[in-house]
């Protein structure tokens, strides 16, 4: 394991959060479909910070193997999202379990009690996703012991409120279990920041993709290298009757013909040709695959680009172990600057 610096401010203010993970660091790295996989999650922990499985659509065979895949390569704590919507909800549980995984995220909606239940009687930490005040209360008192809360700036589903209205909302008002902070990080001035606020930590996911233990296709690496925040870009809902989940990506011919062929099927729709459940479909299905293509395949024109607006601070592709340590670095320079005054900070 990468042993970073001691770093007194920032122990002290991610104390809670750390202790939870069990981790050098309260940096979680969020899970992304085909990139989260046991090769940059073992890094991740090797590092001091708490790399995330993204079980997506794996079947629980798949998700069994990948698990015992990650325990070769690190000793350290590492968790499994798993995405609530998955017809075999039930049964990933029981691979997590079995497997005796310490962590469990849920994305994706609102956990069934069922699945809290199951995770939390075999003896594994909980960590779900709270869009709003209100419901994290609701998570907290069901058994959630740690809250992540993701602002539109991120990468692949978003909401629609910005991270920092979020931290504001949320953070003063809920400290029965700590919060992590997700969505447009991609800094450690940002950090300490949200840090202050009272943040027991961040998730971070855009700032790895591109990292050498990261197994995605030199071309999606490339991409993400070039880009800026403002490339970064949520999908098109054409017309509110056919909902479009919005999804933020680079922008690239994908995204433009997914645009076109909305108005296509929904033309299609209003002169009787389809059924509006067969233009939901057409459109919902347009993105199968996508993704996959771009960061396996390395198709960056027609596949998905998922991304954070952080995208813009990626500039190079470096080890994780470089990436948490500039990270850390960054952080308590920041708190340093801010426990020094005003004056310091301006080299008065």
């Amino acid at each position: 394991m990468t042993h970073l610096p001691p770093h007194p401010r920032l122990q002290a203010l991610w104390r809670r959060g750390a202790g939870l993970l069990g981790t050098e660091t309260a940096i979680l790295a969020g899970a992304m479909t085909w990139v989260s996989e046991r090769h940059l999650v073992a890094a991740i922990g090797e590092a001091g910070g708490f790399g995330v499985l993204a079980c997506g659509s794996m079947t629980p065979d798949l998700l069994a193997r990948e698990i015992t895949a990650t325990k070769a390569l690190t000793d350290r704590p590492f968790g499994v999202n798993l995405i609530v919507m998955h017809p075999a909800l039930d049964r990933l549980v029981e691979v997590c379990m079995d497997l005796r995984v310490g962590h469990v995220v849920l994305a994706g909606g609102l956990p069934p009690g069922a699945a809290i239940a199951k995770i939390k009687g075999g003896g594994s930490r909980l960590l779900c996703f709270a869009p709003s005040l209100a419901l994290g209360r609701r998570l907290a008192r069901s058994g959630a012991d740690g809250l992540i809360i993701e602002g539109m700036e991120a990468g692949g589903h978003i909401g629609a409120i910005s991270t920092a209205v979020l931290a504001q909302e949320i953070l003063p008002f809920l400290t029965e279990v700590p919060v992590f902070i997700a969505g447009g990080i991609g800094h450690g001035e940002a950090i300490a920041a949200f840090l202050r606020m009272g943040a027991s930590g961040v998730q971070m996911g855009t700032r790895f993709a591109c990292a050498v233990e990261s197994i995605a296709h030199p071309k999606f690496k490339k991409a993400f290298i070039r880009a800026a925040a403002r490339d970064a870009q949520p999908s098109v809902q054409v017309d509110p009757e056919f909902k479009v989940i919005p999804v933020r990506a680079l922008a690239n011919n994908g995204t433009r013909r997914f645009a076109q062929t909305q108005v296509e099927v929904i033309g299609r729709y209003r002169r009787g040709e389809l059924s509006l459940e067969e233009a939901s479909l057409a459109i919902e299905h347009f993105w199968a695959g996508a993704l996959r293509r771009a960061v396996v395949e390395g198709d960056v024109e027609e596949g998905s680009l998922m991304a954070g607006q952080s995208v813009g601070f990626v500039k190079a592709e470096q080890p994780v172990a470089e990436i948490m340590a500039e990270l850390v670095d960054q952080a308590e320079a920041a708190l340093g600057r801010a426990d020094a005054g005003p004056l310091a900070a301006v080299g008065a």
